[in-house]
């Protein structure tokens, strides 16, 4: 996979599934910017382990949910590079609850850090990447945004709506030659599949077709295609990892 551009904004990339995209980001030659929220300890440490593979990364810390400070961190990355070519929309929260027992404000937080964040990621990514008729952005829904899922009617809506709304960027960054994609990740190896119980666990790999769980570098995978240059004829796609979960 080769890139046209320099740089990519990674946000929630301190663990999991944002960890492993911007590890392989950078293998691939990107400089990326490492975003998190309150873990710079691991954000540190990922940006360790990009330069150790010969990449280069930078620590950016802000709240995604925080319309300020998501612009002004935007800004920052052009007053340094003066450019912003890919951004992956990755972090997100959970508070799941069954629909009964869910306050509005527990349903608001995660319609705000997952789906309001996204669209003020996707909103400045094509202002900057716009000017100069380039750019790509990926945007990580979830599985459960296509298909519902129990205890948790927020995160649903919150993922549903970011594979809607990344085909109207879609539609809005062609003319300026800006593509948006989605990603739905199944169920994917991380620390929180790890903390299910047994029962649960065989439960998910009963609705898996490959049997298994993903994991996060397959994901990473998906997300460096779609930024590439081998995706440029590509936007407003919903790409599946779930091992045939939905088909």
């Amino acid at each position: 996979m080769e890139f046209k551009g320099k740089n990519v904004l990674v946000t929630g990339a301190s663990r999991g599934i944002g960890r492993a995209i911007a590890q392989k980001l950078g293998k691939l030659g990107l400089k990326v910017w490492i975003n998190y929220h309150s873990n710079g300890v691991e954000a540190e440490r990922v940006k360790e382990e990009i330069e150790k593979e010969g990449g280069k990364g930078a620590i950016i810390q802000f709240n995604v949910a925080d319309e300020k400070e998501f612009i002004d961190a935007i800004k920052l990355i052009l007053e340094t590079d003066g450019e912003l070519d890919y951004l992956v929309n990755n972090a997100g929260i959970t508070r799941d609850k069954l629909a009964i027992r869910m306050g509005v404000e527990e349903f608001e937080e995660v319609i705000r850090t997952n789906l309001t964040a996204t669209f003020i990621g996707c909103r400045e990514a094509l202002k900057v990447m716009g000017r100069k008729r380039f750019g790509a952005v990926v945007n990580v829904a979830s599985v459960v945004g296509e298909v519902g899922n129990l205890g948790q009617a927020n995160y649903v809506a919150s993922k549903g709506g970011v594979i809607a709304m990344t085909k109207t960027f879609a539609l809005e960054g062609a003319p300026r030659n800006v593509r948006f994609n989605v990603i739905t990740p199944g169920f994917i190896d991380t620390d929180m599949t790890k903390g299910l119980p047994e029962r649960v666990k065989q439960e998910l790999l009963g609705r898996i077709p490959l049997k298994r769980l993903g994991t996060p570098d397959e994901v990473a995978e998906g997300v460096a295609f779609l930024l590439s240059n081998s995706a440029s004829y590509i936007t407003g796609t919903v790409l599946r990892i779930n091992g045939g979960m939905v088909m």
